[in-house]
């Protein structure tokens, strides 16, 4: 019996020893699963650089600003936006910079002129994730939307000096840019703070009209310049 009963103890001992080591790999795969990067870290810049003279701190404040920038954007607008990225610095191009295809080409005449903006580059990621139908919409429409995330999320707007552009009487939210930029955001501090995040989707899904904004704020396009005319006062 007594044989017996040391023996049965031995399987007992040995039994929690397993299952002691199971429970200690089991919480040790499960801090490994909870500890895994986010998909987003995948992701992948390739910089193509032909301007040797460029300053590098431009080429990591670039590549900073996107690191920053990008998975918010993701998170915020578009959940299945590419993850692969092209910036490539012109020597050619005499613009400020342009967005296609997963490509963003930069002015290096632009980048020696203003080395501080480089929240440039926020614009120009913002379309990427817009990724937006030909035809979904109107230009300034999606332009104003870019410039409105620039200023939402951009790194350091104020070290660029960049602003959006006060109001004045001949200007028309058609204008593009900064200037349909702060009306987005004056209508979205009035009546819709998702406004601009669900105009984004609409304009993917390729589901646009005028008609949205008399639904998101009671007010038809035109009518909302008008009131806005009236009183174009941003809240800080």
């Amino acid at each position: 019996m007594n044989k017996i009963n040391s023996n049965y103890q031995s399987k007992i001992r040995m039994l929690s020893i397993l299952t002691g080591v199971f429970f200690v790999c089991f919480n040790f795969n499960s801090l490994a699963i909870n500890n895994l990067k986010p998909t987003i870290d995948s992701l992948k810049i390739t910089f193509i650089n032909q301007d040797l003279k460029l300053d590098p701190d431009i080429i990591k404040g670039l590549k900073s600003t996107i690191y920053n920038v990008y998975p918010k954007l993701v998170k915020d607008f578009n959940k299945n936006a590419r993850m692969d990225i092209t910036i490539k610095i012109d020597t050619t191009y005499d613009g400020v910079a342009y967005a296609n295809s997963g490509k963003i080409t930069v002015s290096s005449q632009y980048l020696h002129k203003r080395p501080n903006d480089l929240d440039l580059i926020t614009h120009e990621i913002m379309h990427l994730i817009q990724s937006y139908p030909y035809g979904a919409g109107p230009s300034w429409l999606t332009e104003g939307i870019a410039d409105f995330v620039r200023y939402k999320y951009g790194v350091d707007n104020v070290k660029a000096d960049w602003y959006l552009t006060e109001f004045s009487e001949n200007q028309h939210y058609t204008n593009s840019y900064r200037i349909s930029a702060r009306f987005l955001l004056w209508v979205s501090q009035n009546y819709d703070q998702k406004l601009v995040y669900k105009l984004d989707k609409k304009l993917r899904s390729n589901s646009y009209s005028n008609k949205l904004w008399n639904e998101y704020t009671g007010f038809s396009l035109d009518q909302l310049w008008y009131n806005y005319s009236k009183n174009p006062i941003i809240k800080s």
